[in-house]
């Protein structure tokens, strides 16, 4: 157990490094077909059925490796903390802001600490315990890391009338 937990930690690891140091290879990026890859990956092993409701999602100048991640982490990360709800749901969308386009994953998951929110996407910063959700802390950290060199930026909410994590950049 102990093994599995510190290879899938330096797994992580090598990730965020990778992430941090690769050069962006931006090009137009079906977002759409990122997210459905991602929530077909992160549900069809589900121990129950998780509902997924992906809307129209704007494609974006990005990394479309780097994307992935980010569509795969988001999205496993709400199928992970939706688990215990009587009727696992997540929503995915976008919005058009000024002159960016913010697209969101909600769930009616397990929820944390609004107050906490600005640890949610730092390094071993986990606000659940791992009884609780397993993981190893670097998944949101991979996140804020891959949408920041993009340009981006990240927040996230857990009240049930706004948004879980969002991702925040140009959509050129």
């Amino acid at each position: 157990v102990n093994a599995a937990r510190m290879g899938a930690l330096i797994d992580d690891l090598l990730k965020l490094s990778r992430a941090s140091m690769q050069e962006l290879k931006r090009r137009p990026t079906d977002m759409e077909a990122l997210a459905r890859m991602a929530a077909h990956e992160a549900t069809e092993h589900a121990a129950r059925p998780v509902e997924v409701v992906i809307h129209a999602l704007p494609p974006a100048q990005g990394d479309h490796t780097l994307l992935q991640q980010v569509w795969a982490n988001l999205i496993g990360n709400a199928v992970k903390y939706s688990r215990g709800a009587a009727a696992p749901r997540i929503e995915i969308g976008a919005r058009r802001l000024d002159d960016a386009v913010e697209y969101y994953v909600r769930d009616n998951g397990a929820g944390f600490d609004p107050q906490q929110a600005a640890r949610l996407f730092g390094l071993f910063q986990r606000l659940h315990s791992e009884e609780e959700f397993e993981g190893t802390g670097v998944g949101l950290a991979l996140v804020e890391r891959i949408v920041r060199r993009h340009g981006g930026q990240v927040g996230a909410g857990s009240d049930p009338t706004t948004e879980g994590p969002r991702l925040v950049g140009d959509s050129q």
